[in-house]
């Protein structure tokens, strides 16, 4: 992904449309749904673009005009538009003439009922606001049904009510001049509702080795319908399962005439993560990093940094974070910055583990916020998928990212000393020769620490 500045520019034109139209209801789902999870600055942005659709109409403005209206610059305004997308509430459209001119067709949030059935969403606001507020929120979107087997039903046809028309009268009425009146104008859409989701992509799921496993049991291919499909990405990415034990889970539940029933195969999944992993609910800092993003598969390391690479494909970042405070559970606070940066900045668990490995070093084994969200937010403009594309980045950025640090740091010790230079991953290849006699011992003790590291994450693969 490019830097913000080379994707719009303030100049740069856009206008608001709606996919349909958008009640007031909706906002009560968008606040109290979505909101946990994409934050309150994309949230602001969706409700902006919202009173700006009738505003508008079919007029154009320019994004500086938005960056007033919400009073934050273009870099946050393009991020939050980021997740908007991402979530499936925002479609976003652009000519390349000069100056640009963007489309935000503003997309409806889920129903309630597809919300809470979803199979992900749901649970990623399981774990975001918990238990109580969760079963709390789903009392409030819901009513109590009725038992219809105890009424009859006496609503009456459209024929009972409204009197029939002959033919003949109808075919005269119908002359060519009233056909025409009949037609919508060209270049004009009837105002509707279309099903609306949030695309989650192929890539999240090995299905060419998923398809060749299935065909050695003579499982046909039909069976696995797009609805099926969508399933089996949205459960494998949420429960960290690969092609080999998704295809026994798909066995498990497909009946005789070769029918794979949805709910069937997420409860099969939930015994399988049950059975697998403990009853605690799937978090996306559980999950390790996809099988098509690994480069270490079937590779034997030969330097340190291999090694590294490979223990970082195969732990999810909540186990690595076990294993670096020794064994005891990580702080809700850090698991909770970890899974904001896995979601809303869409991050693969292997690249999220060298952040947090980079950043553990950097900030004496602290997990500083504003440090990690950017370089995380760095590094998904940049669309880094794997270990090495991450560990790559943070070699040719390192002296950007000291940077960074350094400003924090000033912020913190007004009127002392500069911040220290640390010693960071080997695999960074970085120049000490510089360093005065008190860097020296401060980097010894971040030699140790991350010799340490390196020990525990050692230990970690030979229990393995």
């Amino acid at each position: 992904m490019e830097h913000h500045w080379k994707e719009l520019i303030p100049v740069d034109r856009y206008t608001v449309r709606s996919n349909g139209v958008l009640h007031d209801f909706d906002r009560k789902v968008l606040t109290l749904l979505y909101q946990p999870l994409i934050g309150y600055r994309a949230l602001s942005l969706y409700m902006t673009l919202w009173s700006e659709l009738e505003l508008l109409s079919e007029k154009e403005t320019t994004h500086h005009s938005l960056m007033v209206l919400m009073q934050c610059n273009l870099k946050e305004i393009y991020e939050e538009r980021l997740k908007l997308e991402g979530i499936g509430l925002l479609k976003t459209y652009v000519n390349r003439e000069e100056p640009k001119l963007f489309i935000y067709e503003l997309q409806p949030p889920l129903t309630p009922e597809q919300f809470f059935t979803d199979g992900m969403l749901n649970v990623f606001l399981y774990n975001r606001i918990g238990k109580h507020k969760f079963q709390e929120l789903k009392q409030f979107f819901s009513t109590p049904s009725i038992d219809r087997a105890k009424f009859v039903p006496v609503t009456r046809a459209f024929h009972d009510v409204f009197a029939s028309v002959h033919v003949e009268q109808m075919v005269a009425k119908m002359n060519e001049e009233t056909q025409e009146d009949l037609r919508l104008v060209d270049g004009y859409e009837y105002i509707g509702r279309k099903e609306n989701t949030y695309d989650l992509s192929d890539d999240v799921f090995d299905f060419e080795l998923f398809f060749a496993g299935l065909s050695k049991y003579m499982v046909p291919k039909r069976a696995i319908t797009p609805k099926v499909k969508e399933a089996i990405k949205k459960l494998a990415f949420l429960y960290g399962i690969g092609p080999l034990d998704m295809q026994k889970i798909v066995m498990s539940v497909i009946d005789p005439s070769d029918h794979i029933d949805i709910d069937a195969l997420r409860k099969a999944v939930h015994e399988w993560y049950e059975f697998e992993r403990g009853d605690s609910p799937p978090s996306l800092s559980s999950r390790v990093q996809p099988l098509p993003y690994r480069t270490m598969t079937n590779v034997e390391p030969k330097t340190k940094e291999e090694l590294l690479m490979k223990q970082l494909e195969t732990i999810s970042p909540r186990q690595l974070l076990i294993e670096i405070s020794g064994g005891a559970e990580p702080s809700m606070s850090d698991l909770r910055l970890i899974e904001d940066i896995m979601f809303q900045q869409q991050l693969l668990p292997g690249v999220v583990n060298v952040l947090i490995y980079y950043v553990m070093l950097r900030t004496d084994m602290k997990l500083t916020k504003s440090y990690v969200e950017k370089i995380a937010s760095h590094w998904s403009r940049k669309n880094v998928k794997t270990v090495k594309e991450a560990m790559e980045l943070a070699k040719q950025e390192a002296k950007t990212y000291q940077s960074w640090a350094k400003e924090k740091e000033k912020g913190k010790r007004t009127g002392r000393k500069a911040v220290r230079k640390e010693l960071l991953p080997e695999w960074l290849n970085m120049d000490y020769s510089q360093n005065d006699d008190q860097d020296k011992d401060e980097n010894v003790n971040i030699e140790e620490k991350r010799r340490e590291l390196e020990e525990r994450l050692k230990k970690y693969r030979d229990e393995q």
